[in-house]
């Protein structure tokens, strides 16, 4: 067993839900956590989860992070974090996190810069799996004619957030 706790907060784009483990942070969704599904991800990596409430761990210190972001006060987080994935996913969404703040790139640009140049719609895949959307910025990621595509948050909330990274750019 392994012990997962869960915290609500509210934020400019409705409910997130995050999640952390004794070792760091592992999914932050919208909307109520559907533990049926996390259980299901979590246990094809051999994780069986036990649920808590919130207790002093990451996902009360990703919260206030999350609302400084929201904020316009943060550009990164600095959060300890327990990555669950494949090492290609992990790979792809180790490459999201060098996407700067405000600045986007494409699927196209992911799949090159992890070596893999053919793998786009690979890489379009384990960016909608990305277990921590905001925090590991899929957001950032485009079309390559640099339309809005996919986002596990919906297109609209990918529009908000580039729209608040776009306005609070800090120089």
């Amino acid at each position: 067993m392994t012990s997962f706790y869960v915290k609500e907060v509210q934020s400019p784009i409705g409910l997130l839900t995050i999640v952390s483990s004794d070792k760091g942070l592992t999914h932050l969704s919208f909307g109520p956590l559907n533990k049926a599904n996390l259980a299901a991800r979590l246990a094809r990596f051999g994780k069986k989860p036990e649920w808590f409430e919130l207790g002093e761990d990451e996902s009360l210190l990703a919260a206030e992070q999350l609302m400084e972001y929201f904020n316009g006060e943060r550009q990164e987080f600095d959060v300890s974090i327990d990555l669950i994935g494949t090492p290609f996913q992990k790979k792809v969404w180790s490459a999201l996190n060098t996407i700067t703040y405000g600045e986007t790139k494409s699927y196209k640009e992911i799949a090159e810069m992890i070596g893999a140049p053919k793998a786009v719609r690979a890489v379009g895949g384990a960016n909608n799996q990305n277990p921590l959307p905001i925090i590991i910025p899929c957001h950032r990621v485009i079309g390559s004619n640099g339309a809005m595509v996919g986002y596990g948050g919906g297109l609209t909330n990918k529009e908000r957030l580039l729209s608040l990274e776009s306005k609070m750019k800090i120089s």
